[in-house]
């Protein structure tokens, strides 16, 4: 397992989303509160993404074949990009529909104190999960801010369990806000409200999360940073004088396609162009190890000819 792959973060977010959804449901069942069932539907379906996640590292474990000859890699992103579509359809939706019914039809609410102390329980477990997606994160993280990071990792696990359970504090801390209200004004219709903002939460971690595992399942090139460095290590300024042009996919989190058309200097013979081409594939894997594919094209580089009469 690479280290990018934060399963030490994902299963934290497992065990703990297990037990708060356990604790949720014994809650809303005492209380009736709308916004702890939206929140204990929540935690089981982070649950179950939790399991994708860690389904998905095994599939992309899977030697490449004759149908897949680059591998299984990105069953990475799919699986995160199922995630996105459950938090979506089973978070999302779900609590929308069951706010706008307690705003509609509210109910009283039952030994609240109960909800309380569940919702205090669970805000400790998920900030443990929490802290350990952050540590997790960090090394690849870098210096960029931590929107930058989960807008451009290729590694799609840790964008995810951040996003979980980002959305699940502010969550827990909303349906605790809203269980407070009610108490305080005695009018239940609050419960309602904070059921609708846990609704509206998920929807805008899951939209984010659909079009960024989306842009990676269609394949995302290097980033900026790695681009330059496979530039720079395929130029050798004697044999290879420069890049014609340069295609980059990510085949999976942890593999990179490098293709490029590179200019061969005038004369050489072809075993000096063959060891030029493999020196090069070796100074690129130096500085980008996760380029594992590479094809290189041998051509004479040549300035356009210039227009008639220009």
């Amino acid at each position: 397992m690479s280290a990018g792959g934060g399963k030490k973060a994902i299963l934290a977010a497992m065990f703990a989303n297990g037990g708060i959804a356990t604790a949720k449901f014994v809650g809303a069942a005492i209380t009736g509160s709308a916004s702890m069932l939206a929140e204990a539907v929540h935690s089981v379906a982070d649950t179950c993404n939790q399991g994708l996640l860690l389904f998905g590292q095994r599939k992309a474990e899977q030697q490449a074949d004759d149908l897949h000859q680059f591998g299984y890699g990105r069953n990475r992103y799919f699986y995160s990009f199922v995630v996105a579509l459950v938090i979506f359809a089973l978070g999302s939706l779900y609590a929308l529909y069951e706010g706008v019914h307690k705003i509609q039809h509210p109910e009283e609410l039952t030994s609240p104190i109960v909800a309380i102390v569940i919702l205090g329980l669970a805000i400790g477990l998920e900030t443990f999960s929490f802290i350990t997606a952050i540590k997790e994160s960090r090394p690849l993280k870098g210096d960029a801010s931590w929107w930058r990071f989960i807008r451009n990792s290729r590694h799609p696990e840790l964008p995810v369990v951040l996003l979980e359970d980002a959305g699940a504090l502010i969550g827990l801390i909303l349906a605790f806000t809203a269980i407070s209200l009610a108490m305080i004004t005695g009018d239940p219709v609050w419960d309602g409200v904070g059921t609708l903002c846990i609704g509206i939460l998920l929807g805008i971690i899951a939209v984010v999360l659909i079009v960024e595992m989306q842009s990676l399942l269609i394949g995302e090139g290097a980033t900026a940073a790695d681009d330059a460095l496979i530039r720079e290590a395929l130029v050798d300024n004697t044999r290879i004088d420069r890049v014609i042009h340069l295609r980059t996919q990510y085949l999976g989190p942890d593999e990179l396609l490098v293709a490029a058309k590179i200019s061969i200097v005038p004369g050489l013979e072809i075993a000096e162009v063959a060891a030029a081409i493999n020196e090069a594939e070796d100074r690129v894997r130096a500085q980008v190890p996760i380029a594992k594919v590479m094809y290189l094209e041998p051509d004479l580089f040549s300035t356009p000819a210039a227009a008639p009469g220009a």
